[in-house]
C-alpha cells in the first residue's frame, strides 16, 4: 500500500463540508480525528460516507487503497495532536473561525499546515490573531468534496510561500485540482462567478420571467455542458470562428453596455419571493428526497467526469492522472 504524504489529518467541524473532506482524505488512506460539538455528529457523517463509498466504486479503474481510519474526537486538541494537516470546517463566523484556530495552535505539530474551508473570507483576516500564520491558508472546496476536484489555495499576507507549494503538493496527491488564488479577494474565484449567476437568478425568478427549473434547465441543457468542459474564456474563443477571441469581443463585446444584467442589484427577499422560489423548487424537485438528489448528483457527476476522462480534458484529465498515481503507488 502506498504511503501518503501525510497519515494523519483532523477535521475541525463536521458539516456537509467536513464530513465530504474527510471522506476525501480516508479514500486515500489518511487517518482521519474530526471534531464536532454537534450530538448527531457519527449519524451526519456516515452518511456521507455511505455516498462518497458508493462514488468511488465507480469513479476509477485504478485499485483502490485500504481506507483510512475515521475517529471522532471528544476535543479539538485531541483531534489536532498528531495531524499533519488541519482543515477547519466549522461555520462562517469570524468569532467561531478564529477561537477554532487559538485552540488549534495550542495542540497542533509545529509543522501542521492549518487550511481553512471557508467560501470567501480573506485569509489576512482569518490569521491576523494566529500565533504561526505563516502556516495558515485557505483551501476552499466545492460540495461534494470528495467528487468535485476543484480546490482553490489562497494565502494571506503572513503565509509563508512554501506552505502553498506544500498545500499545492498534498491536495494533488487526494486526487484534486489545486488552484493558487494568486491575490486575496472576498468570495475568490469560483464563488464570485457563481454570485453573479446566482444574483441574475433570483431577478429572473422575481420580475417573473422564469421559474426556477427553466433557469435550471437553461444551464443543464445549454451552456452547462460546455462550462463543464472548457469554462467561460476558452467557449468565447470558440464562438469567435477561426478569428478566436479578438473577433468575439469585436462582435460582442458591444453587448456588455445593453442593460442584460443586474450584476449590482440583488431583489429584495421578501417573504412573498422566498415563498415563491421554495414553492418553485419544490414544485420541480420535491417528489425526491435529500439522500436521493445526494444519489442522483454523485452518479451523474461520475457518469460526467469518466467521460470527460475519456478525451483527456477538464475534470477528466485530474481523474486520468489521479488513476495513474494510485497505479503507480500500488505497484511500489
Amino acid at each position: 500500500m502506498h504511503t501518503p504524504l501525510v497519515r494523519k489529518a483532523a477535521v475541525i467541524g463536521c458539516g456537509v463540508i467536513g464530513a465530504g473532506w474527510v471522506a476525501r482524505l480516508i479514500e486515500n488512506g489518511v487517518h482521519v480525528r474530526t471534531f464536532d460539538p454537534a450530538d448527531d455528529v457519527s449519524s451526519k457523517l456516515e452518511a456521507v460516507l455511505i455516498n462518497s463509498r458508493h462514488a468511488y466504486q465507480e469513479l476509477t479503474n485504478a485499485p483502490r487503497h485500504e481506507e483510512g481510519q475515521v475517529e471522532i474526537a471528544s476535543s479539538v486538541a485531541e483531534a489536532v495532536r498528531d495531524a499533519g494537516v488541519i482543515i477547519e470546517a466549522v461555520p462562517e463566523r469570524l468569532d467561531i473561525k478564529r477561537a477554532a484556530y487559538e485552540e488549534i495552535e495550542d495542540s497542533a505539530l509545529s509543522d501542521a499546515i492549518v487550511a481553512s474551508s471557508t467560501s470567501g473570507i480573506m485569509p489576512s483576516i482569518l490569521q491576523d490573531q494566529m500565533r504561526n500564520p505563516e502556516r495558515f491558508l485557505v483551501t476552499h472546496p466545492f460540495n461534494p468534496v470528495y467528487l468535485i476536484p476543484l480546490v482553490e489555495l489562497v494565502a494571506g499576507r503572513q503565509t509563508d510561500p512554501q506552505t502553498i507549494e506544500r498545500a499545492g503538493l498534498l491536495f494533488d496527491s487526494f486526487g484534486m485540482h489545486p488552484l493558487h488564488v494568486r491575490k486575496e479577494i472576498e468570495g475568490f474565484i469560483a464563488d464570485r462567478l457563481l454570485e453573479a449567476v446566482w444574483r441574475e437568478a433570483l431577478w429572473l425568478v422575481n420580475d417573473g420571467i422564469a421559474t426556477t427549473g427553466e433557469i435550471d434547465d437553461a444551464v443543464r441543457f445549454g451552456f452547462g455542458l460546455r462550462y463543464a468542459q472548457m469554462g467561460i474564456f476558452d467557449t468565447y474563443r470558440m464562438a469567435g470562428g477561426e478569428a478566436g477571441m479578438r473577433h468575439f469581443i469585436a462582435q460582442f463585446g458591444p453587448c456588455l453596455k445593453w442593460p442584460w444584467t443586474k450584476l449590482m442589484d440583488v431583489p429584495e427577499l421578501t417573504p412573498e419571493l422566498i415563498d415563491l422560489i421554495a414553492d418553485q423548487s419544490d414544485d420541480q424537485s420535491g417528489h425526491l428526497t435529500h439522500a436521493e438528489m445526494e444519489r442522483l448528483r454523485d452518479d451523474n457527476l461520475v457518469a460526467l467526469v469518466q467521460a470527460l476522462k475519456t478525451k483527456g480534458f477538464g475534470a477528466g484529465e485530474t481523474l486520468a492522472r489521479y488513476e495513474r498515481m494510485l497505479e503507480s503507488r500500488d505497484q511500489t
